[in-house]
């Protein structure tokens, strides 16, 4: 005996809701049947003594009820349309409304001033769906579910969403790079007081260092973004160039040797400036020698300084 489809079908154990066939057995997962909720809501009998009056009001509650049908139908329908997800937010709230007065306690603020009333609510969220599965089956061709003819959820295409791409991770890499960088020479200068005042002489030749600096050095892709110093070693300290600079005051410029020494021929012809006698020794006027002649200076030596005048030999005697 072959067992009949895997669909929604009328709950054995109860028969105001609808219970799931899998095709073997019957699942735990059930639903509210509409046509229960309907028929529990419009039929409870009418006292007998007021039969006669209520004809009138109940063709009146007949189209009400009709009307209320049509418009949960267009309602969904237009949710539908709209958005499935504003459906379903619909339908789910009508539910927990229908459910809330089924075994909580009336709602009379809405309406549903009776436990039966939540039958109603459950039957009306019943049609909202049903009214967006023929709004979705009117575009895209899909059998909307009815009371009478349950479909299956699982029936209900649904579209699957794509993952999104996970994004690939940029390397990050590190790495530690050397150079030798030129340390430029300082050039100093140094008094000299053997070199006559203007004269310069370079006494120190100047030698550039190197120092060597490490870096890391961040790379992302391989394209270097950054790179900061780690250490500075001294390889070839700098050697500074010295310059000395001449300080000594030059000996004034003796005077122009006159052709005849003064005097007239007494005097020595080596010496000018100031007649030096000839004698067996001449001595500075003033000094520690001892003569037998003396000279009052300055004195310039021409030729040779037979007599030692110039004791500091810088041509100028008796200064």
């Amino acid at each position: 005996m072959s067992q009949p489809p895997a669909a929604w079908h009328p709950d054995p154990e109860n028969p105001n809701q609808l219970r799931w066939w899998d095709g073997v057995r019957w699942t735990g997962a059930t639903a509210p049947s509409p046509a229960a909720a309907v028929t529990t809501q419009f039929a409870q009998p009418a006292p007998p003594e007021a039969s006669a009056a209520s004809a009138p009001a109940k063709r009146r509650t007949g189209w009400r009820t009709a009307g209320i049908i049509v418009s949960a139908l267009v309602v969904g329908g237009l949710l539908a349309r709209l958005s499935p997800i504003a459906i379903v937010l619909v339908a789910t709230a009508v539910v927990a409304v229908g459910l809330i007065v089924l075994l909580a306690r009336p709602l009379p603020a809405l309406g549903l001033r009776s436990r039966p009333s939540g039958l109603v609510a459950l039957g009306l969220a019943a049609l909202l769906v049903t009214g967006g599965g023929i709004a979705s089956a009117s575009t895209g061709g899909v059998e909307a579910p009815t009371a009478s003819n349950p479909q299956p959820f699982a029936s209900v295409p649904t579209a699957t969403p794509k993952p999104s791409p996970t994004p690939t991770p940029t390397p990050t890499t590190f790495d530690t790079v050397s150079e030798e960088v030129v340390v430029p020479f300082v050039q100093t200068t140094a008094d000299d007081p053997l070199s006559l005042q203007g004269s310069s002489a370079v006494t120190t030749v100047g030698v550039n260092g190197v120092t060597v600096i490490t870096y890391r050095v961040t790379l992302v892709d391989g394209v270097e973004v950054s790179r900061e110093v780690v250490s500075e070693v001294v390889k070839t300290a700098p050697v500074n160039e010295v310059i000395s600079i001449g300080s000594k005051v030059p000996a004034p410029v003796a005077a122009p040797v006159p052709l005849v020494q003064q005097g007239g021929g007494g005097c020595d012809p080596n010496y000018t400036g100031a007649c030096v006698p000839i004698s067996s020794d001449v001595d500075c006027a003033g000094g520690s020698g001892n003569g037998p002649a003396y000279v009052q200076g300055p004195v310039t030596i021409v030729g040779s300084d037979i007599y030692d005048l110039d004791r500091d030999g810088d041509g100028i005697a008796c200064d």
